[in-house]
């Protein structure tokens, strides 16, 4: 197994190259038809059974593994107590920057996994949910930087997940729309009912804030997650990424005068590709730097990405 150069031999992390990798998938297929790829994948970013099969499949067989050891070491502590608790989810967190493939990882890993032996239920949630709303952030004076850590309902998100490792029957969870560029009212809330595995993906899972005051004990949204992954690429990778997306968006979906970028959809391609460069510089490109890239070594595992959204390289944590 070759061995990544930038990696030190003392790392924490095996880093594997993805024709090592595609070998641990253990020969099983999955043929996901057109229809299945197009659903799963987002908007620019290309999706195809191959990369299901070479880095996906042999994921989920990884963390069945860590799965397994969990749910073995739940019914070992009823036995020590004597009690029969219910199991609890099987939390697992999704981090990376804006336009990196978050959603599409998340997706994906939700449908794999949902295909294991032991068919387990699968639920999905994204931290877009707990952004607070726009009319806040306006009070606030932070709408511009909708994405940061001031821009969470942290502790709502920390309740949540609270809620799911205490066995809550029934959650509901705040639910985001990218048309509007808003939360949706309370009345189209998504419900979770004890999955046993869920994915949490946002840019914003893996940080600790540890630049705020702390008043007590502190808790962080990680520290719920039992595995984590971070989704990696350059930064020229990713800005090509969004701006790219943001040109798309605008031929498409700003089209929509229900949209909340309308205003930007009769741009020229030269002044969308302007508009989207200056976003990025602005916002984007400071919360990455800033908040995002520097929890990508807290992740239990890394999927690196080359051109065309494809991963190339996996780091994961040795035990």
């Amino acid at each position: 197994m070759q061995l990544d150069p930038q990696i030190a031999i003392d790392s924490p992390f095996r880093s594997i190259k993805r024709e090592d990798w595609k070998n641990l998938n253990g020969k099983i297929l999955h043929n996901f038809s057109s229809e299945d790829l197009e659903n799963l994948h987002a908007l620019n970013e290309p999706l195809t059974n191959q990369e299901i099969e070479e880095v996906y499949v042999p994921l989920s067989h990884l963390l069945e593994i860590h799965i397994d050891r969990f749910q073995s070491l739940h019914q070992r502590t009823n036995r020590f107590f004597g009690k029969e608790e219910s199991k609890l989810p099987y939390i697992i967190g999704i981090a990376g920057s804006v336009a990196v493939g978050k959603s599409t990882t998340a997706r994906v890993l939700q449908r794999v996994l949902s295909m294991l032996p032991s068919k387990p239920k699968v639920d999905l949630v994204t931290t877009d949910g707990f952004l607070y709303p726009n009319q806040q952030l306006i009070e606030k004076g932070i709408l511009n930087r909708k994405g940061f850590p001031e821009s969470y309902d942290a502790k709502r998100l920390i309740h949540f997940l609270s809620a799911v490792k205490s066995g809550a029957p029934k959650i509901t969870v705040p639910v985001y729309s990218h048309l509007v560029y808003d939360v949706l009212p309370d009345d189209q809330q998504q419900i979770i009912e004890q999955p046993d595995i869920l994915i949490v993906e946002g840019i914003n899972v893996l940080q600790v804030n540890s630049q705020r005051p702390r008043k007590g004990h502190s808790v962080f949204v990680s520290d719920f997650f039992d595995y984590s992954i971070y989704v990696h690429a350059s930064e020229k990778n990713l800005i090509e990424w969004y701006t790219n997306r943001f040109e798309s968006l605008r031929a498409t979906a700003f089209q929509n005068p229900a949209s909340f970028f309308h205003k930007y959809a009769n741009m020229s391609a030269e002044e969308s590709h302007a508009m989207a460069v200056n976003i990025w510089n602005e916002i984007n490109k400071p919360n990455l730097i800033k908040n995002i890239l520097p929890t990508r070594y807290r992740a239990d595992l890394i999927l690196e990405k080359g051109s065309h959204h494809f991963v190339k390289n996996v780091k994961v944590r040795k035990i």
